[in-house]
């Protein structure tokens, strides 16, 4: 959104805007609360301002018709695309020429990165997860056109990241998989490395283990594993919707190990899910304990209005979701994680 509009003409600016965009997030309650509180300030803060929002949250809200206060211009995902011309629509005069020459400057590329979104979209619907209602049916790129995005960078970066709504379903659309695109970006481009962003559980097939064990020798495929695997307790695990048991996730990172004992592995573990007793939570913290996981972002469960989970029973009290979060957090600074 930053490159287009800068093509059409548009200039960043901290002070008095005229228009403020919103890209948001409705992963949680807690997410779009916060999302909210954000478009308040920046009314306080810039009055006479157009404010954007565009993202999941303004999906939900547009699709559940939610009257939200402040903003200018609600942009579902569909068209978020579309963001940068229907702002020139309804500019200043003076934004309205086109393409003005000014170079563009990516500021994530000041760090030697390029991020490439990849897929969009997911099928699993998770019972505490919104994502794939406002997302839509997963979609992808072609490995084509993404390794022509990438060739364009091949002497400004030493690495290009690969994000995903869920790395599973990549080429489910289009016949392709990750594998292929994987070969193609090494193969076809010059860049030094590659890696995920996140790479998710059900992407760590045998197929994908074995492609990894070829190519780890050469270098260019970065170490870097981070795999929400969000609970180590069979009883959670099924409630959630994750299609996986803790054992079948054990011996997955015990491979990845044993083909690169170097390599960083991380994890995303929710505590507080409704049903999870302190049997539940022992589980998961033993298999953390026993797990070569070297990172873990423990996230305390906030309900997601819509989500199938919202009505599940026996939710763990919020004192009980603290304690829960620092015990697991204390494996971390026991075993001296990084």
């Amino acid at each position: 959104m930053d490159k287009k509009l800068m093509e059409l003409g548009f200039i960043w600016r901290d002070d008095t805007p005229d228009f403020y965009i919103i890209n948001s997030c409705a992963v949680t309650g807690k997410a779009e609360r916060e999302v909210r509180q954000h478009i308040y300030q920046t009314r306080k803060k810039f009055p006479h301002t157009k404010i954007v929002v565009t993202g999941c949250a303004a999906t939900n809200w547009i699709k559940n018709k939610t009257a939200i206060r402040d903003v200018n211009i609600l942009i579902p995902n569909t068209q978020k695309s579309t963001l940068p011309d229907m702002i020139q629509q309804l500019s200043l005069p003076s934004y309205q020429r086109g393409n003005t020459g000014i170079s563009y400057h990516d500021k994530f590329l000041d760090c030697g990165r390029l991020m490439v979104k990849i897929q969009d979209g997911c099928d699993r619907f998770c019972s505490y997860c919104i994502v794939p209602l406002l997302r839509g049916k997963p979609h992808s790129r072609l490995t084509h056109d993404i390794v022509k995005e990438i060739k364009q960078y091949d002497d400004q970066v030493v690495e290009v990241i690969l994000t995903a709504i869920n790395t599973e379903c990549f080429g489910k659309d289009t016949g392709e998989t990750l594998i292929q695109l994987i070969d193609a970006i090494l193969k076809k481009t010059s860049i030094p490395f590659i890696s995920f962003g996140s790479i998710h559980p059900w992407s760590i097939t045998d197929d994908f283990l074995s492609y990894y064990q070829s190519i780890m020798p050469t270098g260019r495929f970065i170490p870097f594993f981070h795999i929400p695997i969000q609970s180590g307790s069979n009883t959670i695990l099924k409630l959630m919707n994750r299609g996986y048991t803790k054992e079948e996730m054990l011996e997955k990172l015990q491979k990845i190990k044993k083909i690169n004992p170097d390599a960083f592995i991380g994890t995303d573990i929710i505590v507080g899910f409704p049903g999870e007793t302190e049997k539940e939570f022992k589980e998961t913290y033993n298999f953390l304990k026993s797990a070569p996981i070297d990172k873990i972002h423990v996230f305390r469960y906030s309900e997601r209005p819509g989500t199938p989970a919202k009505k599940f029973p026996n939710e763990p009290t919020p004192a009980e979701k603290r304690e829960r979060s620092r015990l697991l957090i204390e494996i971390e600074k026991n075993n001296n994680i990084r």
